[in-house]
């Protein structure tokens, strides 16, 4: 078929019917796929290997039966399951990914992200997200008791919302310097992120030479996959990949 990538599926109790759709996708589609990647905020909220509350315990298990078909799989933390850990990985099968990271796609390197560490214009996000992302800050946090953890959690997000609407738009947006600069580093012309909900096909100049960056979408509205196979690749939803060799 093709390898296929999601992101920000944002699964959660409250929203029971993107729940069901990311299952059957996962029942269905993903089977079929060379492998498939999951990059980031899959989860709504994830405060650790042992929050399993619906729909969590079932997507896991889900997960869990794509590896066990035979299709490789792998996971990115996003800015909200970033605690994603080696008991998730082996309960589901997954490898997890260091974020950003070359896939050979085909033939081709592609650099592969959440897409929040390109958002360098946000410096507050950018502090909290190396605060976040630090072994010791987890470390600790998991040993809290999961009352503790989600009241903090409900006050963070609280927080949160009231600065994201004092905040321009673009600057929630990636900056276009910072990633030229990874695909230079890289030394590539492609990149794959998910994370600012803006699904499309976007140009980037690296030393003068073109380059893309394939967007994916949020899963809020309206599913979205990326579909990339040996003859290209194709920004879809799920009844599409119905089309895809």
């Amino acid at each position: 078929m093709a390898t296929l990538f999601v992101s920000d599926v944002h699964l959660s109790v409250e929203r029971p019917a993107r729940a069901a759709e990311f299952l059957g996708f996962l029942a269905t589609d993903a089977r079929r796929a060379d492998a498939l990647y999951l990059l980031g905020d899959i989860f709504d909220l994830w405060l650790g290997d042992d929050d399993l509350p619906p729909p969590h315990a079932e997507v896991v298990r889900a997960i869990g039966a794509v590896t066990r078909s035979g299709v490789p799989l792998y996971a990115m933390h996003g800015n909200h399951d970033f605690l994603l850990g080696e008991g998730f990985a082996r309960a589901t099968g997954c490898r997890l990914l260091p974020d950003p990271v070359v896939v050979n796609l085909y033939g081709e390197r592609v650099l592969v992200s959440h897409g929040d560490v390109f958002c360098t214009d946000d410096r507050h996000y950018q502090e909290w997200r190396a605060f976040t992302r630090n072994p010791t800050a987890q470390a600790v946090f998991r040993t809290l008791p999961m009352a503790l953890r989600r009241g903090y959690a409900a006050l963070v997000r609280r927080r949160a919302r009231g600065r994201t609407r004092l905040k321009p738009l673009e600057i929630m947006d990636v900056n276009p310097d910072a990633v030229a600069a990874a695909m230079r580093e890289y030394g590539v012309r492609r990149l794959i992120h998910g994370h600012t909900h803006r699904p499309g096909v976007y140009p980037v100049a690296v030393d003068g030479a073109g380059g893309e960056r394939v967007v994916l979408g949020d899963w809020y509205e309206r599913d979205s996959v990326l579909a990339w196979g040996p003859q290209g690749y194709r920004l879809c939803r799920l009844p599409e990949l119905a089309e895809v060799p």
